[in-house]
């Protein structure tokens, strides 16, 4: 059997090593948490700042700018003083070879633009038609409803038009 002290003690033990493990996660002996250390828990950084993403687009946008530089000098210090007219040669050459691609693309997106607008005028020609169409036939089920549903001054249905209607149907199912 265990005698009640001993669980006491344990207890006692138990507590005292959550403590010391809490002490020792929170950065500190005895003393606790310094101020800083305590300031610096405190603050959080994960939220959204528009002026810090402002300056770190900044400082890697002049970051960019810096490495080309270097980049530059690094090319004209490298280069002999004699295949500068050669490199001027090529630049120009590039320049008229970007004019007359900047032409045909010019040429290519009119082109283009030219086909997608024919293309544009055939589909609204198209639904034009079938609006028409529909309309056409919308009016003439009108005008046959209208007929279907006459009736006489004592109310009876007028088998006129019923029987047009019946020859018709008819006939057409014939040809």
């Amino acid at each position: 059997m265990v005698k009640a002290g001993e669980t006491e003690t344990k207890k006692k033990a138990k507590c005292f090593k959550d403590k010391r493990k809490n002490m020792q996660r929170l950065g500190g002996g005895r003393g606790g948490l310094s101020l800083e250390a305590f300031a610096n828990a405190k603050t959080k950084t994960n939220t959204y700042n528009p002026a810090i993403i402002k300056k770190q687009r900044e400082f890697y946008k002049n970051a960019k700018y810096v490495n080309k530089y270097k980049r530059i000098v690094k090319q004209q210090q490298g280069e002999p003083s004699g295949s500068g007219s050669a490199r001027q040669l090529e630049d120009e050459e590039g320049r008229r070879n970007k004019k007359n691609s900047a032409r045909s693309l010019r040429e290519i997106y009119e082109r283009k633009r030219e086909e997608d607008d024919k293309a544009k005028m055939e589909t609204e020609a198209t639904i034009l038609a079938r609006k028409e169409e529909r309309q056409r036939a919308e009016s003439r089920r009108k005008e046959l409803r209208e007929k279907m549903f006459k009736k006489t001054k004592s109310g009876q249905p007028v088998m006129k038009y019923r029987i047009e209607h019946i020859l018709e149907t008819l006939q057409g199912s014939k040809v």
